[in-house]
């Protein structure tokens, strides 16, 4: 199943399988989400899903049952 996948505030749309790591996505779609360790423990992942829920995109696989999935991604300079 293929679900749409919304980059804010860049507005770039791309469709996505279901289970496919959300990093992934990203680098197709030519979006940019800085990484650290890989492994959430150092938020350089972090972005807001449109419900307001905040998720770590290196731990984060296209999740099942949506049409769409809006990410907004933070501006952080550090990384």
């Amino acid at each position: 199943m293929s679900v749409r996948v919304r980059f804010l505030p860049d507005d770039v749309t791309i469709n996505a399988e279901v289970g496919e790591a959300l990093l992934d996505v990203a680098d197709r779609a030519g979006v940019f989400i800085p990484t650290g360790c890989l492994m959430g423990s150092c938020h350089a992942c972090t972005v807001e899903l449109e419900d307001g829920d905040i998720i770590r995109a290196c731990l984060t696989a296209i999740p099942s049952g949506r049409e769409e999935l809006i990410i907004h991604l933070f501006s952080d300079p550090t990384w």
